[in-house]
C-alpha cells in the first residue's frame, strides 16, 4: 500500500493553497493530489476572478477580520495579482445609499476563464518540480478515518494527514466522507438565486468596475459578474442518492475571444433552513429536478419583457424586434420560472431587480434575459477541533464544499490555513 506525507483531495485553489504551502516550507514533503476529473478543476477555471478585500469570500463563523487579512496578503504575494482599476464609483455608491442598498468597493483581479487556464498549466507544472505527486482522473470513494487509508477507484493509500478539498460541485461527496469519519456538521443554508444577461450598454458599470458587489435588502445580493467576452453556462450536480441535476454559472473571457458586448451576474438570495427541514442540499436539489422537470432537463430561461406580462417566453421571443441579442446559453428552455422558483425568493429577487435597475438604470430592459436556476452549497459546517480546519485527527476540511470559503481567494487561503495546522503538527 502506497503511503503520503499528506494526501489532498482536490485540485482547486484550496488544494493548490495548501500544496504549494506544505512544499514550500517543508521541501521532500510526500504530498499526492487527487482529483476525479481528468483535468485540474476548481474555481479557476471559471472566469478566475479574485477578490481581495474583507470580508468577500470569507464566510464570519470560520475567519475574523485580522485573520482572513493576513491570509489574504499571503496569498496575494504567492499569486501576484494585477489589481484591476475602478472609476466613477461614488456616484453609484451614492445612488444605492438613497435607496438602502450598499456598493462594496472590492480590490479585484480577473484573468478570464482563458488566463486561469494558463495559471493552472503553470501551477501543475510548478508542483510536479516541488516534488508533488499529481493523479488526475482518480476517484475517492471511501475513507476509514481510524486507520488512516484512503480507497480511491484504483488503489488504497496510507496517509499521515488527508485534506479534503472537493470544491462546490463535490458538496455531497464530503457529506459522505464527514459522515464515515464520525464529524458532526449542519447543512442548513443554501444560496438560491437566477443569472441575469443583458447587453453591456444597459449595464454600464461594468465599464468602471469590473464585478460590482451590490448588498440588497432580504438578504440578496450579486455576484459573479462577467462581461466584454461573456457567457453563461450549465454545471452539473450529483447528489449523494446519485441524483444529477443542473445550474448555471457565468464565464468571460480575457482574450483569445473577441467582445460580445453582453454582460451576466447573478442575483442569489440567502435562504437559512429550521427545524424539520435542515438540509440545504436536499433543498437544493429539489429545487434543481423541479426546474429540470419543466425545463425538459434544461435550466429555464425567460425574457423580462415576458416575465412582466406574466407569460412564459417561448422560442420565438429570444429573436426580432427589441429582443435584440442571442441567449449564449441556447440549450436552455425558454418558460416561466415564476413556476419554479420559490414565490419568497423571487419577490426578494424581483424587488433588488428594481432597486438595481434605479441605480443603472437599463437592466429591466425587456430583452434581458433570467436563467433559473442559480444555486450555490456553500453550507457545509463542520464541527472542528481547531483553528486550522481540522475536524478529525490527520483530517482537514477545506474550500467551499466545507464552507470555509466563498471564492478562490478564501479558498486558497483556507488551504493554506490547514498547511499551517499540519506544519505545526
Amino acid at each position: 500500500m502506497e503511503s503520503y506525507d499528506v494526501v489532498i483531495i482536490g485540485s482547486g485553489p484550496a488544494g493548490l493553497g495548501a500544496a504549494f504551502e506544505l512544499l514550500g516550507r517543508r521541501p521532500g514533503t510526500s504530498v499526492l493530489m487527487l482529483d476525479k476529473n481528468d483535468f485540474s478543476s476548481g474555481g479557476l477555471r471559471n472566469d478566475c476572478k479574485m477578490n481581495f478585500t474583507w470580508p468577500i469570500g470569507f464566510p464570519e463563523l470560520c475567519w475574523t477580520s485580522r485573520e482572513a487579512g493576513a491570509y489574504l496578503g499571503r496569498v496575494e504575494a504567492f499569486l501576484a495579482p494585477k489589481i484591476m482599476e475602478k472609476r466613477n464609483i461614488e456616484v453609484y455608491a451614492r445612488r444605492a445609499e438613497k435607496i438602502g442598498v450598499a456598493l462594496l468597493e472590492i480590490r479585484q483581479a480577473h484573468l478570464g476563464t482563458d488566463g486561469g487556464l494558463e495559471l493552472i498549466k503553470r501551477l501543475m507544472q510548478r508542483l510536479g518540480e516541488l516534488g508533488a505527486s499529481l493523479s488526475l482522473g482518480e476517484r475517492a470513494l471511501s475513507l476509514d478515518s481510524g486507520a488512516r487509508v484512503l480507497r480511491t477507484d484504483r488503489r488504497e493509500l496510507r496517509y499521515r494527514n488527508l485534506v479534503i478539498a472537493p470544491g462546490r460541485g463535490g458538496f455531497a461527496f464530503l457529506q459522505e466522507l464527514m459522515a464515515a469519519a464520525a464529524v458532526e456538521f449542519t447543512d442548513n443554508i443554501v444560496d438560491v438565486g437566477i443569472r441575469i444577461e443583458t447587453g453591456e450598454e444597459r449595464y454600464p458599470i461594468v465599464r468602471d468596475y469590473y464585478d460590482p458587489k451590490f448588498l440588497f435588502p432580504k438578504k440578496t445580493r450579486t455576484f459573479c459578474t462577467n462581461s466584454r467576452a461573456a457567457y453563461v453556462v450549465q454545471e452539473k450536480y450529483e447528489d449523494r442518492d446519485g441524483g444529477v441535476w443542473y445550474s448555471v454559472n457565468g464565464h468571460s473571457w480575457s482574450g483569445s475571444r473577441p467582445p460580445n458586448g453582453l454582460v451576466n451576474f447573478a442575483l442569489l438570495k440567502t435562504v437559512t433552513l429550521t427545524e424539520p427541514l435542515a438540509s440545504g442540499q436536499a433543498y437544493a436539489r429539489m429545487l434543481g429536478i423541479q426546474a429540470a422537470l419543466l425545463g425538459g432537463g434544461r435550466p429555464i430561461m425567460q425574457r423580462i419583457g415576458d416575465f412582466r406580462l406574466g407569460k412564459r417566453s417561448t422560442r420565438e421571443a429570444f429573436s426580432g424586434d427589441l429582443y435584440d441579442f442571442e441567449p449564449t446559453l441556447p440549450s436552455a428552455t425558454p418558460g416561466d420560472i415564476g413556476l419554479v422558483a420559490p414565490a419568497k425568493v423571487m419577490r426578494a429577487l424581483w424587488n433588488a431587480m428594481k432597486l438595481l435597475d434605479t441605480i443603472v438604470p437599463g437592466l429591466l430592459h425587456p430583452s434581458t434575459i433570467m436563467y433559473y436556476p442559480e444555486i450555490k452549497l456553500y453550507a457545509n459546517r463542520p464541527v472542528f477541533m481547531d483553528a486550522n480546519f481540522r475536524a478529525a485527527p490527520g483530517l482537514y476540511l477545506v474550500g467551499d464544499g466545507a464552507g470555509t470559503s466563498r471564492g478562490i481567494t478564501a479558498a486558497w487561503a483556507s488551504g493554506m490555513r490547514a498547511a499551517d495546522g499540519i506544519l505545526s503538527s
